[in-house]
């Protein structure tokens, strides 16, 4: 069994947040709920749905090998398990810490927030996790970051055939939702707005050029590229309307531009030279042209949210890169001892609720006088 010699947070400290998690599962019963995913149908040396949530915590992110996780448990009162039973029940734990770790974020939803300019502030993005020892994408983490409050607000693991798709996650009366080139797709923006039509949210998304098939607003085709080169070297932002086409009816987006920096532009094109050659590929000249601009699609009002306020807003996205950052460098989310699906699924989600107790934690740190 592989062990990652990356440094744990200490027992002593996942112990403490344990009381972090408790206010955040509203009430639920977890017993049920480990009856209800078949995680505890016998117990066989573990106690309760409470003492198997701290040894998936402790083997975790507290790290503690199979034998370590055992005698702690033996020592603490918590479970008298061998080894390879303890490693069996956390396989099995696995659904009953999903279920832990989706009610913590229902509840955490909850919160007082703070707003932007009237709007929830959201952003989607997603992370590739590795089994030992793979070069390839094995697991992806869905993730929905909330601005207002700090923290997740919808974390979902799936295997790497899972798409990114920015109507993952519960959408929030009046939430502009942010989101990355890779989300910028015909259908998933429908289905976006379809869904969150009632409850007023909209969309901010980076774009290729090629992303979309467009027309103008008189249903004339639209080539973006050329709307690119006639822009005047002196514009520093423009926007214009078209409607996107897919396998539903067009819809209207505001297509908005801003031209790069020269450094930052000559610093694009460098990279997709050097990558282009790399795989012995040609280049694309629009993609030379695009690469001297950033390129969002936004379903905002002009009247309320001018294209210098959108930039403004999505230059937030970052936070949700920060967010996947601690996970990686400082819970080692991704250092995973387990090949199996499930060995690796109850490691991901004992870790994701150790991060949703860590951010409830900090936040009311932070509010707390002075």
């Amino acid at each position: 069994m592989h062990e990652s010699p990356a440094s744990p947070p200490p027992l002593s400290q996942i112990e403490d947040l344990f009381g972090a998690i408790e206010p955040l599962l509203g009430g639920e019963d977890l017993d049920e709920m480990a009856r209800r995913t078949k995680a505890l149908i016998r117990k066989r040396g573990v106690k309760d749905a409470r003492s198997l949530l701290r040894l998936a915590l402790a083997r975790g992110p507290g790290r503690l090998s199979l034998r370590q996780a055992a005698a702690w448990a033996h020592l603490t009162d918590v479970a008298e398990l061998s080894n390879p039973s303890l490693n069996d029940r956390l396989h099995q734990a696995d659904g009953f810490l999903c279920e832990v770790a989706q009610t913590m974020l229902r509840n955490k939803a909850g919160c007082e927030k703070k707003r932007w300019a009237k709007r929830s502030i959201r952003v989607s993005d997603g992370s590739c996790i590795s089994k030992p020892g793979s070069r390839g994408t094995d697991w992806r983490l869905h993730a929905v970051y909330d601005l207002d409050v700090g923290g997740f607000s919808c974390l979902e693991l799936t295997d790497a055939k899972g798409a990114e798709a920015i109507d993952r996650g519960r959408v929030e009366p009046g939430e502009i939702r942010l989101a990355d080139r890779g989300y910028a797709t015909a259908n998933a923006l429908r289905r976006f707005r379809e869904q969150t039509k009632a409850v007023g949210a909209d969309f901010v998304v980076r774009m290729r050029w090629n992303a979309f098939r467009l027309r103008s607003p008189d249903n004339q085709p639209f080539d973006l590229c050329r709307y690119l080169e006639s822009l005047p070297a002196e514009c520093e932002i423009s926007e214009t309307q078209a409607l996107v086409q897919g396998a539903g009816p067009p819809f209207p987006i505001r297509i908005l531009v801003k031209r790069k920096s020269p450094e930052t532009a000559e610093a694009e094109i460098l990279r997709l030279q050097r990558r282009a050659s790399r795989k012995g590929q040609k280049i694309d000249p629009n993609s030379l042209l695009a690469a001297r601009f950033i390129i969002l699609a936004t379903s905002l009002d002009p009247e309320e949210f001018s294209a210098q306020d959108v930039f403004e807003i999505y230059r937030l996205r970052w936070q949700i890169e920060l967010a996947f950052k601690r996970l990686k460098s400082l819970l080692h989310i991704d250092a995973l001892p387990a090949t199996s699906e499930r060995g690796g699924r109850s490691w991901i989600y004992a870790c994701l609720i150790f991060a949703i107790a860590v951010e409830q934690s900090a936040r009311e740190f932070l509010d707390s006088f002075p």
